[in-house]
């Protein structure tokens, strides 16, 4: 029985090492590919790109607390420039946190995501947009609220906040609403100057554009009345 058992065991770690190795072999061909796609994409927009690791993002951009979670915090595979007339960063972000489990060992987890941010051409307030989770929902059945617009569609699939509730609805007016349900998801957060787009993953080349699109379908939807009274506060 014992003499059986052995080479099943044996088997049984030898193809787990065999999956463990082409696993590995894979993301690092996906990993080579996907920089080859960023450096083509980079020469054919004229943006500079950078692979070595930032770790004075979080610095430049206090006001996005995406950019402030865990430990070790850096962005790496940096693409800047100018995209469609505005000034954009692109890039890949880490940082990691701890756990501790019940005999008090510390396990130490690394996330990566990417996210862009995107210089807005008029002066804006803080407005954060993002999906609406089943965790959104038990919390407003507490009373705690985001923002509800006229559009039921548009409040049941996105969380709005805002320190200025009547700047949300001069933002997410019924044409931009109608913008974002028929758009790629991404999380959004202005500030005074700027926004980031960014998602809980690492991007596909081709989300960076979809994620500027974005937020420059928000920025281009902007009624004039409020781009000309937020030029008028700025000047």
């Amino acid at each position: 029985m014992g003499a059986t058992i052995m080479p099943f065991f044996f088997l049984l770690f030898a193809a787990f090492f065999v999956f463990v190795v082409i696993s590995i072999i894979r993301g690092h061909i996906k990993n080579r590919e996907r920089l080859e796609a960023l450096t083509k994409m980079s020469a054919r927009r004229d943006l500079r790109f950078t692979t070595e690791a930032d770790y004075e993002m979080e610095n430049r951009f206090p006001e996005f607390q995406c950019l402030q979670d865990g430990d070790d915090r850096y962005a790496y595979n940096i693409l800047h420039g100018e995209w469609s007339g505005r000034n954009f960063i692109g890039f890949d972000y880490h940082y990691e946190t701890t756990s501790t489990d019940s005999d008090g060992d510390e396990t130490t987890h690394n996330h990566y995501f990417s996210a862009v941010i995107v210089e807005c051409d008029v002066p804006m307030k803080p407005l954060t947009i993002g999906e609406e989770s089943i965790f959104d929902r038990f919390w407003n059945f507490f009373g705690f609220d985001d923002i509800d617009f006229e559009s039921a569609e548009f409040s049941d699939q996105f969380k709005v906040h805002a320190e200025d509730r009547r700047w949300a609805f001069d933002v997410l007016h019924a044409r931009t609403m109608e913008f974002l349900l028929h758009s790629p998801r991404f999380s959004l957060a202005f500030s005074r100057t700027h926004c980031i787009a960014w998602r809980g993953s690492t991007f596909e080349v081709a989300e960076y554009e979809a994620a500027v699109d974005v937020v420059a379908g928000i920025l281009d939807r902007m009624p004039d009345y409020v781009r000309q009274q937020q030029l008028e506060l700025r000047s």
